[in-house]
């Protein structure tokens, strides 16, 4: 008997080591997500680096049809922060010339306002099966880019643990980033601490990308991985 209460209070005392998990205030960050239909937050003033969506890449329907670049969210104006990367949601993979033109024309108005245009980012949410197909997408994205802009992509936590090394492997060079995900929808993925451990395999400059009100306890080890560059925030619409 008393074993088994000498257990009892050792497993409540391991339990109670435990970091329980933090609600994302979005206060405590200064790079953010800034899609389609949030409103605008205080918080966007201590903001040093903005997310700023711009579009979405449709697929098209029939054989007959192209896809089509969506403008979506804020009209291009002089924005005050460090670094302003340009967004865009893909749901295919095979843009057309028309595509990129629209694309890097927006991307050039942006700059014409005065704004420091870091790069563009590309939120596709790419299955590690596919992943061989997203990389040679990016290889080609990467040659259209100008010099002066940098490529980020979000990116699925189990990448990490699934998808095919040598994949994984040709990132490197290619993208300057990967913001890998931990939610989805409204809500942080609840298993996300299991895949973080193999984050760092990645072997490209990785950031978390945490959804504002969810939950996250940011590992010790974290902060200790030489390719760790930091947070990114989804700013949503307050309930």
């Amino acid at each position: 008997m008393k074993r088994r209460a000498r257990l009892l209070f050792a497993l409540l005392a391991l339990l109670g080591s435990q970091p329980a998990s933090a609600t994302v205030d979005a206060r405590d960050y200064d790079a953010f997500w800034l899609w389609s239909g949030v409103a605008s937050q205080p918080v966007l003033h201590q903001a040093k680096t903005l997310y700023v969506l711009q579009g979405q890449i449709s697929a098209p329907r029939t054989d007959r049809q192209h896809p089509t670049l969506i403008a979506q969210g804020m009209s291009v104006a002089r924005l005050p922060q460090q670094a302003l990367w340009i967004v865009y949601r893909a749901h295919t993979l095979r843009w057309s010339e028309t595509v990129y033109r629209q694309l890097f024309g927006q991307v050039e108005r942006w700059q014409q306002a005065g704004n420091a245009v870091t790069g563009i980012q590309i939120d596709f949410d790419a299955r590690t099966r596919y992943l061989q197909d997203y990389v040679a997408f990016l290889k080609d994205l990467r040659l259209r880019l100008p010099p002066s802009l940098k490529l980020s992509i979000t990116g699925l936590m189990d990448w990490s643990s699934n998808a095919d090394p040598q994949a994984i492997g040709q990132l490197t060079g290619v993208v300057d980033e990967v913001v890998v995900q931990t939610y989805q929808g409204r809500h942080s993925i609840p298993d996300y601490a299991a895949y973080l451990p193999r984050i760092s395999r990645l072997g490209v400059p990785f950031k978390i990308g945490l959804i504002q009100g969810g939950e996250w306890t940011a590992p010790d080890y974290l902060k200790d991985s030489p390719w760790f560059r930091g947070y990114v925030v989804f700013l949503r619409n307050q309930d």
